[in-house]
């Protein structure tokens, strides 16, 4: 009975440190219990925690000995080093313009972007939303969307924050690659650099000393908010120009306290009448409503 006993005891034992040392394997912690599948998980696919460069751990000093007092220095440090609530950032595509002369000065919208615009400030509205923050592109479109987007979410026109890194450009080649798109190299070094810069810029986790849940609205491009979308999810930026929003639609992505980020919309333009609903930009003046 003892051998038995010693026996189950020594296997059970020998199991639960098997499966322990799975768990802590980063290519099978994916695994759960109603999984059965043993493939490993792609590194590609790992959750990089330090993605902004703001995980705790990263930002204070380790510990260099043993001694109690240390492990109570990297203790207190660490946890005023952590975030404590989250952060929203809401991204707002400009409306439907008319890609008319040489400038972007001349690049005004349409009616029916003007239109688009004032069902997106609506819907803003009535989420009921106390911005923090509203940032706009410093491109004419997405200045116009924001100032009818501004109207509706009655926010002072003053307090908005102009940023030319958000202006459109091509932040990075894309896969796979596209026939009737073709910028030179020297455009994607050029606008990717700044798109991305936009990008560490705006996207992170909340700091310490954060003690509410922030909402921060940004109006800009296409290209933009959907490069945005790949980095902030940890999937290949290279994916981009899969993606396909609206004029006007509203992509929200939340990030955690943990720095962890999930997305509770992409590209939302259900609240606008099917008239309504554009992607594209129209070449020619007198089929544009």
């Amino acid at each position: 009975m003892r051998k038995l006993t010693s026996f189950l005891c020594g296997t059970g034992a020998g199991l639960a440190a098997f499966y322990l040392q799975r768990l802590r394997d980063p290519h099978t912690a994916a695994h759960t219990s109603w999984t059965s599948s043993e493939k490993p998980v792609d590194s590609c696919a790992l959750w990089d925690s330090n993605w902004d460069c703001r995980e705790p751990r990263s930002l204070v000093r380790p510990v260099r000995n043993s001694l109690p007092e240390e492990e109570n220095r990297y203790n207190t440090e660490l946890e005023k080093a952590k975030a404590k609530k989250a952060r929203h950032i809401i991204l707002v595509r400009h409306g439907e313009y008319l890609d008319v002369g040489d400038s972007d000065a001349t690049h005004h919208l349409t009616e029916r972007g003007r239109q688009q615009a004032e069902f997106t400030g609506r819907r803003l509205s009535e989420l009921g939303i106390k911005w923090d923050k509203v940032i706009a592109s410093t491109m004419v479109r997405a200045q116009e969307t924001s100032d009818i987007i501004l109207k509706e979410i009655q926010f002072d026109k003053e307090k908005v924050v102009n940023c030319a890194f958000l202006r459109e450009g091509a932040p990075i080649p894309p896969q796979p690659p596209v026939g009737h798109w073709k910028p030179e190299a020297s455009q994607f070094l050029r606008d990717g650099t700044r798109i991305e810069a936009a990008f560490r810029r705006y996207f992170h986790r909340a700091y310490p000393d954060q003690d509410k849940e922030t909402y921060t609205l940004i109006v800009g491009h296409g290209n933009v908010i959907r490069y945005f979308v790949c980095r902030a999810l940890q999937f290949p930026a290279e994916g981009w120009l899969r993606i396909n929003i609206n004029h006007a639609s509203i992509t929200w992505l939340t990030i955690g306290a943990s720095g962890n980020v999930s997305i509770k919309y992409l590209g939302d333009s259900g609240f606008m009448p099917a008239s309504l609903l554009t992607n594209r930009i129209p070449r020619d003046a007198k089929n544009v409503v």
